[in-house]
């Protein structure tokens, strides 16, 4: 049996975007899992296990990257509701096509607003324009990454990947400010710094754009890449590449 208690809003998680749940917990004899916010209480499960914790409402910094976020947002909210009934329409009857698995490993369909938002905003962030009808499952190419290296002497920045950005697909790259060395894990630290165009080759220069949105890399620290493949004909994307390296400064 699942249940789930929810206020469904669309979330500020990135290109990606998905339904934001106040709990959702599966029960077997007990409560077996259990993922989200409910009272004072949250949810969640790492390697050691589940866990519940108390919930502690962050400072909101409102930065340029939150902003950004909640614009896209609103922006294809309003175009939403500038569609048609029919175009609308579309989208409604088209979502069964995008299921997803939840983190429960049960088959979840998005609403038809939600999936319009999701895979438009993915379009957005690659500079393609949204769509209006909903399309046609496609394939996704996947990109993978390779070897990272950030060396501030020269300034030099690159991921390596394979194979070449396919035609019909774009790469979008995050990447996260240095971290410990000894990290391994990162999730929320992601915020994109560029992307990749179909035909770019690798490696890819990225030096200037992380700079442009973390500052100078410190030398030591740990920074984690992501490359996710986007088909700029559908907006879909691919599962997350992910490589990181550590700063060096030498010859």
């Amino acid at each position: 049996m699942f249940c789930t208690f929810d206020s469904i809003r669309p979330c500020s998680c990135g290109v990606v975007l998905l339904n934001e749940h106040i709990m959702k917990m599966k029960f077997g004899a007990i409560v077996t899992d259990g993922r989200g916010k409910i009272g004072g209480h949250v949810a969640s499960k790492n390697r050691a296990g589940a866990y519940l914790r108390t919930k502690v409402t962050p400072v909101n910094p409102s930065t340029s990257f939150q902003q950004a976020v909640r614009n896209r947002l609103s922006g294809l909210s309003q175009a939403w509701r500038d569609l048609t009934d029919a175009q609308r329409a579309t989208w409604n009857s088209a979502v069964e096509g995008f299921s997803r698995t939840d983190i429960f490993g049960d088959i979840k369909n998005p609403t038809g607003f939600n999936l319009y938002v999701r895979l438009n905003a993915n379009l957005e962030v690659v500079g393609e324009a949204a769509i209006d009808e909903a399309p046609q499952p496609s394939e996704v190419a996947n990109v993978t990454a390779g070897v990272a290296v950030v060396n501030l002497t020269g300034d030099v920045g690159t991921i390596a990947f394979t194979p070449t950005v396919p035609a019909g697909m774009a790469v979008v790259v995050r990447a996260t400010p240095g971290q410990s060395p000894g990290k391994s894990f990162v999730k929320s630290e992601f915020r994109i710094i560029t992307t990749l165009a179909a035909a770019a080759t690798s490696p890819a220069d990225i030096f200037a754009a992380y700079e442009a949105k973390f500052g100078t890399p410190v030398e030591g620290t740990r920074i984690f890449f992501q490359l996710t493949t986007v088909n700029i004909t559908t907006g879909q994307v691919s599962v997350p590449s992910q490589t990181s390296t550590i700063v060096i400064d030498s010859v």
